[in-house]
């Protein structure tokens, strides 16, 4: 018991004197160093640090000029409001008053933190300065006032100015000229006697971030989005398809204009009087996303030379929608996507988007001239779709006879095969005649994609469950992935469109071999269009509708159905394909080989065939 008490009070008397010398400890820090005082050198020592690294960054000469208090200058037009920053007087927002994101907020197209439009170049001391690392005055009608907003409407004008002066009668200069009425701008950059700060004399004027994307779906945006520029009305664009590796190019000479493109937006730069000594360098990267997704990241710089006798280079901007008719004035219709260059893109540009833009002027709502669309477009294909329901009616006629060739020479595919070339030949049948009208639609259904991919649809209501003819119009989401097609929800439309294609099967295939695809053709289409634009499915679908109705005309109504005696008796006409098959079929039959996908012959060939039969 003695020793236990002594314990307790060895344990107490120990506890006393910690809590006591903490307290002390806690005292004398207090009176050592004052609170204020240790914040003022903090505050010393970080600004040193600052400053040591701001004069890193951009040297002695353009130190003193580092951005520290950032302005603003606020320009609202009928169609934009835009926001000009102090740091090297570039554009710190650009939204858009009349068009939305897929969240329901004015499109804005100015990455966040991004001040775009900004100038670089090496210094004297061997440094790249980047302009909106420094601090710009600027003003907007002569006024210089942080915050300031100013409306311009119709064709007014107004020009805000952001300058630097490096010495006395050494300046640069930014001068934007907005239009009330207009995407377009002008920017004129003036070196005034800064030979001595930018001994090389050029620079570069720069996009760094690309566009801020505007769809749900940032996937989809980053199958459109590209870089781009245009040399002697020549295009070439520059897609990131690798998630580490950067893709860059670059391109000399005189430009037509330097652009970023996403699915809906662009901006474009394009010199007013092109210099040969140009040059534009692109670069983009995918960057990854939540979710298997990912985007696409780009940038532009065009660089160009200065010289004392020509101080003042001038640029025109666009940055907006890509509007067909707005694009054109600009010259600069071609960032428009409208398919391959050289075959879709003139049939989509020159005659499907004049017919579709015609349509709209009479009939306001977008689906209704999808409906008409397509009824035009069906009457035009006409011809070729009857060539080819034509030639599908004389295989019906003949399927007969054919399945009397296959089940009589059902062990011999070579001789089967020369038969019924033989009995194509003698009732004028051209095998393929039903494909090659469907060969020649391709063209004219691709560039009818690419029109109905363009901005007039984007969130375009219809009616009902269909509230955005630019996205797929969702009516069930799985929960998961499908293998391999990667859909995991399914459209309305796409649904629809995939019983009319059932039908259509059901009324043109009678090969017992081909029964599969009437169920398997409309599930894969189903599944495949379900991530299509429901603009897209509509036309599909209308398309699938009038050639049910054709289709039951010509079984139900048409007088003219012919029969094997009809076919006898009519003109014969061996095509080139059906030409060139028959020749390949008696070649390889004269070597004893088989074409492509006929079994092989055993060894002995035809003639041991032939000798056992005689036996």
């Amino acid at each position: 018991m003695e020793t236990d008490k002594k314990t307790l009070i060895g344990f107490a008397l120990i506890g006393i004197i910690l809590t006591v010398w903490f307290v002390w400890q806690s005292s004398v820090s207090k009176r050592t160093v004052p609170p204020a005082e240790n914040a003022v050198k903090t505050t010393e020592v970080q600004a040193n640090t600052r400053q040591s690294a701001t004069s890193d960054k951009l040297g002695k000469q353009f130190a003193p000029f580092a951005a520290r208090n950032e302005e603003f200058i606020t320009v609202e037009t009928d169609l934009y409001k835009a926001l000009i920053s102090s740091k090297g007087g570039t554009i710190a927002r650009w939204e858009l008053k009349n068009y939305k994101s897929w969240f329901g907020e004015q499109a804005q197209l100015i990455p966040q933190y991004a001040r775009e439009m900004s100038l670089s170049f090496y210094s004297a001391e061997g440094k790249k300065i980047i302009d909106k690392d420094l601090g710009f005055s600027i003003t907007a009608d002569g006024q210089n006032k942080n915050g300031a907003e100013y409306k311009i409407s119709g064709n007014k004008t107004i020009t805000v100015i952001a300058s630097l002066e490096a010495a006395k009668g050494s300046r640069i200069v930014k001068k934007f000229t907005f239009r009330g009425n207009e995407y377009a701008f002008d920017l004129d950059v003036k070196f005034e006697n800064m030979s001595e700060f930018i001994p090389n004399r050029r620079f570069d004027m720069n996009w760094t971030r690309g566009l801020q994307f505007q769809e749900h779906n940032s996937v989809d945006e980053s199958g459109t989005a590209v870089a781009m520029v245009s040399l002697g009305g020549s295009k070439e664009e520059l897609d990131a398809h690798d998630f580490v590796e950067p893709a860059k190019s670059q391109h000399t000479g005189i430009i037509d204009y330097a652009a970023i493109r996403t699915k809906y937006f662009a901006v474009a730069v394009k010199q007013k009087t092109p210099n040969p000594d140009a040059t534009v360098f692109l670069e983009g990267i995918k960057i990854g996303a939540p979710e298997h997704g990912f985007t696409e990241q780009y940038s532009m710089a065009y660089r160009l030379p200065f010289s004392d006798s020509k101080p003042t280079i001038g640029f025109e901007a666009y940055l907006g929608p890509q509007e067909y008719e707005t694009l054109e004035k600009y010259g600069l219709s071609s960032i428009i996507d409208f398919g391959w260059r050289w075959v879709i893109a003139p049939i989509s540009e020159y005659f499907m988007l004049p017919i579709f833009t015609f349509i709209h002027k009479f009939i306001p709502n977008y689906g209704i001239s999808i409906i008409i669309f397509s009824i035009l477009i069906k009457l035009l294909l006409t011809p070729l779709s009857l060539t080819q329901m034509r030639s599908s009616r004389y295989m019906q006629v003949l399927a007969p006879e054919i399945n009397k060739i296959r089940e009589k020479y059902k062990d011999d595919q070579m001789t089967q095969q020369q038969e019924t070339m033989k009995l194509y030949s003698e009732y004028g049948i051209n095998p393929m005649g039903g494909c090659l009208p469907m060969i020649l639609q391709m063209p004219i259904l691709y560039a009818l994609w690419s029109v109905l991919k363009t901005i007039q649809l984007r969130q375009t209501h219809f009616f009902g469950w269909i509230t955005d003819l630019s996205v797929p119009d969702v009516i069930l989401s799985l929960g998961f992935h499908l293998p391999l097609l990667g859909i995991d929800k399914l459209s309305g439309l796409a649904l629809i469109m995939g019983a009319t294609l059932f039908i259509q099967q059901k009324m043109t295939i009678t090969d017992p071999r081909q029964k599969a695809m009437v169920y398997m053709m409309p599930v894969m289409f189903t599944l495949m269009f379900s991530s299509l634009a429901a603009g897209l499915n509509l036309y599909y679908l209308t398309f699938n509708l009038l050639g049910i109705a054709q289709q039951v005309y010509m079984n139900k109504f048409s007088k003219n159905k012919p029969t094997l005696e009809d076919l006898k008796r009519m003109p014969k006409k061996e095509g080139w394909l059906q030409k060139r098959m028959r020749m390949a079929q008696e070649i390889a039959a004269a070597q004893g080989k088989s074409l492509p996908g006929q079994p092989q012959p055993r060894k002995g060939g035809g003639n041991n065939s032939r000798q056992h039969k005689k036996k």
